[in-house]
Protein backbone atom coordinates (compact mmCIF):
# COMPACT_ATOMS: atom_id res chain seq x y z
CA UNK A 1 0.00 0.00 0.00
CA UNK A 2 1.27 3.56 -0.76
CA UNK A 3 0.38 6.09 1.27
CA UNK A 4 0.86 10.14 0.42
CA UNK A 5 0.33 12.89 2.63
CA UNK A 6 0.53 17.09 1.57
CA UNK A 7 -0.80 19.90 2.79
CA UNK A 8 -1.47 23.74 1.35
CA UNK A 9 -2.62 26.63 1.86
CA UNK A 10 -4.63 28.73 -0.04
CA UNK A 11 -5.62 32.50 0.85
CA UNK A 12 -8.85 32.38 0.07
CA UNK A 13 -12.15 31.55 1.91
CA UNK A 14 -12.75 27.97 2.34
CA UNK A 15 -15.73 27.96 0.96
CA UNK A 16 -14.64 28.80 -2.45
CA UNK A 17 -11.53 26.31 -2.06
CA UNK A 18 -13.93 23.45 -1.36
CA UNK A 19 -16.61 24.32 -3.91
CA UNK A 20 -14.17 24.25 -6.59
CA UNK A 21 -11.95 21.01 -5.25
CA UNK A 22 -15.66 19.23 -4.72
CA UNK A 23 -16.23 19.66 -8.06
CA UNK A 24 -15.04 16.60 -10.39
CA UNK A 25 -15.56 19.20 -13.80
CA UNK A 26 -13.16 21.50 -12.39
CA UNK A 27 -10.12 18.64 -12.36
CA UNK A 28 -8.90 19.03 -15.76
CA UNK A 29 -7.60 22.68 -14.43
CA UNK A 30 -5.84 21.82 -12.22
CA UNK A 31 -4.73 18.23 -12.09
CA UNK A 32 -2.41 17.25 -15.21
CA UNK A 33 -2.85 14.17 -16.76
CA UNK A 34 -6.95 14.55 -15.83
CA UNK A 35 -8.58 15.04 -19.75
CA UNK A 36 -11.94 15.18 -18.25
CA UNK A 37 -14.52 14.35 -15.55
CA UNK A 38 -17.77 14.34 -15.57
CA UNK A 39 -20.51 13.14 -12.45
CA UNK A 40 -22.33 10.19 -14.14
CA UNK A 41 -25.49 11.48 -13.05
CA UNK A 42 -27.05 14.82 -12.91
CA UNK A 43 -26.78 15.57 -9.51
CA UNK A 44 -26.02 17.74 -6.24
CA UNK A 45 -23.01 17.58 -4.84
CA UNK A 46 -22.18 14.64 -1.93
CA UNK A 47 -21.67 11.14 -0.51
CA UNK A 48 -23.29 8.53 -2.74
CA UNK A 49 -22.38 10.77 -6.32
CA UNK A 50 -19.79 8.89 -8.86
CA UNK A 51 -17.95 10.56 -11.10
CA UNK A 52 -15.73 9.39 -14.42
CA UNK A 53 -12.01 10.29 -15.35
CA UNK A 54 -9.96 9.90 -18.16
CA UNK A 55 -6.57 10.90 -17.72
CA UNK A 56 -3.11 9.84 -19.19
CA UNK A 57 -1.22 7.71 -16.05
CA UNK A 58 2.32 6.92 -17.26
CA UNK A 59 1.92 7.22 -20.39
CA UNK A 60 -0.86 6.02 -20.93
CA UNK A 61 -4.93 6.71 -21.32
CA UNK A 62 -7.21 5.27 -18.72
CA UNK A 63 -10.03 5.86 -17.40
CA UNK A 64 -11.46 5.32 -13.87
CA UNK A 65 -14.81 5.83 -12.39
CA UNK A 66 -14.87 7.04 -8.39
CA UNK A 67 -17.86 7.42 -5.74
CA UNK A 68 -17.80 9.80 -3.29
CA UNK A 69 -17.67 8.16 0.05
CA UNK A 70 -17.39 11.42 2.51
CA UNK A 71 -18.72 14.94 2.40
CA UNK A 72 -19.07 17.68 4.71
CA UNK A 73 -19.24 20.77 3.35
CA UNK A 74 -16.39 22.59 3.93
CA UNK A 75 -14.86 20.19 6.13
CA UNK A 76 -14.63 16.79 4.17
CA UNK A 77 -14.48 15.58 0.60
CA UNK A 78 -13.25 12.21 0.23
CA UNK A 79 -13.74 9.51 -3.00
CA UNK A 80 -12.63 5.99 -3.68
CA UNK A 81 -12.05 4.50 -6.92
CA UNK A 82 -14.72 2.03 -8.24
CA UNK A 83 -12.90 1.88 -11.74
CA UNK A 84 -9.55 1.84 -12.93
CA UNK A 85 -5.88 1.01 -13.23
CA UNK A 86 -5.49 1.83 -9.53
CA UNK A 87 -7.43 0.89 -6.33
CA UNK A 88 -7.72 4.06 -4.65
CA UNK A 89 -9.18 6.41 -1.86
CA UNK A 90 -8.18 10.02 -1.50
CA UNK A 91 -9.17 12.74 1.31
CA UNK A 92 -9.15 16.40 0.99
CA UNK A 93 -9.80 17.77 4.35
CA UNK A 94 -10.49 22.08 4.67
CA UNK A 95 -9.89 24.52 7.65
CA UNK A 96 -10.16 28.00 8.24
CA UNK A 97 -6.04 29.26 8.68
CA UNK A 98 -4.88 32.94 8.54
CA UNK A 99 -7.69 34.27 6.77
CA UNK A 100 -7.10 31.42 3.91
CA UNK A 101 -8.09 27.75 3.89
CA UNK A 102 -5.38 24.54 4.60
CA UNK A 103 -6.05 22.10 2.32
CA UNK A 104 -4.73 18.23 3.96
CA UNK A 105 -4.80 15.62 1.47
CA UNK A 106 -4.23 11.67 2.33
CA UNK A 107 -4.21 9.69 -0.91
CA UNK A 108 -3.91 5.44 -0.43
CA UNK A 109 -3.20 3.18 -3.16
CA UNK A 110 -3.21 -0.65 -3.39
CA UNK A 111 -1.51 -1.93 -6.31
CA UNK A 112 -3.89 -4.94 -7.14
CA UNK A 113 -4.97 -4.07 -10.16
CA UNK A 114 -1.36 -3.38 -11.25
CA UNK A 115 0.94 -6.04 -9.45
CA UNK A 116 3.61 -5.85 -11.98
CA UNK A 117 4.47 -2.09 -11.16
CA UNK A 118 6.75 -1.16 -8.42
CA UNK A 119 4.89 0.86 -4.98
CA UNK A 120 8.43 2.97 -5.52
CA UNK A 121 8.15 4.32 -8.43
CA UNK A 122 4.34 4.52 -8.48
CA UNK A 123 4.21 6.53 -5.01
CA UNK A 124 7.65 8.87 -6.40
CA UNK A 125 5.21 9.39 -9.49
CA UNK A 126 1.92 10.28 -7.90
CA UNK A 127 4.05 12.35 -4.94
CA UNK A 128 5.88 14.68 -8.15
CA UNK A 129 2.10 14.75 -9.58
CA UNK A 130 0.27 15.67 -6.43
CA UNK A 131 2.81 18.75 -5.57
CA UNK A 132 2.56 19.92 -9.36
CA UNK A 133 -1.21 19.79 -8.83
CA UNK A 134 -1.15 21.67 -5.22
CA UNK A 135 0.92 24.24 -6.91
CA UNK A 136 -1.61 25.10 -9.71
CA UNK A 137 -4.41 25.04 -7.92
CA UNK A 138 -3.30 27.43 -5.40
CA UNK A 139 -2.13 29.62 -8.24
CA UNK A 140 -5.38 28.96 -9.48
CA UNK A 141 -7.09 30.43 -6.69
CA UNK A 142 -5.13 32.78 -5.96
CA UNK A 143 -4.21 34.45 -8.95
CA UNK A 144 -7.67 33.46 -11.29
Amino acid sequence: MINIESTIFIHRPIQQVFDFVSTPENDFQWQYGTLASIRIAESIPGKGVSFKSTSNFMGHRTQSTFEVVEYETNKMYQFKSLTGPLSSLTSYSFENVNDGTQVNILIRINLITLPHLSEIIIGKTIKKQLRENLALLKNIMEIG
